[in-house]
């Protein structure tokens, strides 16, 4: 067994399959919106007003992604007016433990973070990576 080969499933497609992967759940709303959906079903309004600083276009277009990778299920309801219902699939409940953890581990670790970033910035005038 190759030393790398619990990582990253690098082999044979280069990565891309992975990375399609985690460019969806790391996006700047999906995690939001999962863990949001953790609550039960909710409806669009409520899922915009529990998340501060989404548009209507974003959480359209993430919630439209969600639902096309199986993360989230969208149930449609023949009233007047319309009703629609948002919840996580079981796929997207596997999701929360993991995000959770990361979370744990940003806010554990943001102390050594923001001062390693402002070491950095004091050294080198903030350009950036070299």
């Amino acid at each position: 067994m190759s030393e790398y080969e619990h990582t990253c499933m690098i082999r044979g497609d280069g990565g891309r399959t992975i990375r399609a992967v985690l460019d969806r759940i790391c996006d700047k709303w999906t995690l939001l919106i999962v863990v949001t959906l953790e609550q039960g079903r909710l409806r669009f309004t409520d899922l915009q007003r529990q998340i501060p600083g989404i548009s209507q276009r974003m959480l359209t277009l993430t919630l439209r992604n969600l639902v096309r990778d199986g993360l989230v299920s969208r149930t449609a309801y023949a009233e007047v007016p319309p009703r629609v219902e948002y919840a996580l699939t079981p796929t997207g409940q596997s999701l929360i433990a993991p995000a959770l953890a990361l979370a744990g581990w940003a806010i554990e670790h943001i102390a050594e973070i923001e001062a390693s970033r402002a070491a950095h910035g004091d050294r080198d005038g903030d350009r950036g990576p070299a």
